[in-house]
């Protein structure tokens, strides 16, 4: 319920300022502002993920989780190494400073729910 609960909130953080930021200065720093989209879509998509339920449910969140965690290390790496390509930050910035470091860490911790969840629960009978 907490996963549920966190991503819910990071739908409607990155989502209503990437909206705010697309519909009033996109020409300032469109990479920074679609990427902030494109993680508050990603967020959705897990939250309903987890919502949902069911094996197959599990398993996109789990790969939705994985990409998300992959775009936080890039992103986070490009914003170190090259701030200029960033005149404005993302959700994912600086490997999720801005949110409190919660962008790297919510999808280790959802990772390691959903593979761990798996392993309890009960097999069918043969």
């Amino acid at each position: 319920m907490l996963l549920v609960w966190l991503y819910g909130v990071m739908v409607v953080g990155a989502v209503s300022r990437s909206v705010f930021q697309i519909a009033t200065e996109f020409d300032r720093a469109p990479l920074a502002y679609s990427l902030s989209a494109v993680a508050g879509l990603v967020y959705g998509f897990i939250t309903y993920s987890l919502v949902r339920g069911g094996e197959r449910a599990r398993r996109a969140a789990l790969v939705c989780c994985a990409a998300e965690l992959l775009g936080v290390l890039v992103v986070g790496t490009w914003t170190v190494w090259e701030p200029s390509a960033f005149p404005d930050a993302t959700v994912w910035s600086d490997y999720g400073m801005g949110y409190l470091f919660i962008p790297v860490l919510l999808p280790l911790s959802a990772i390691y729910w959903l593979r761990s969840s798996r392993a309890v629960e009960p097999h069918a009978a043969t």
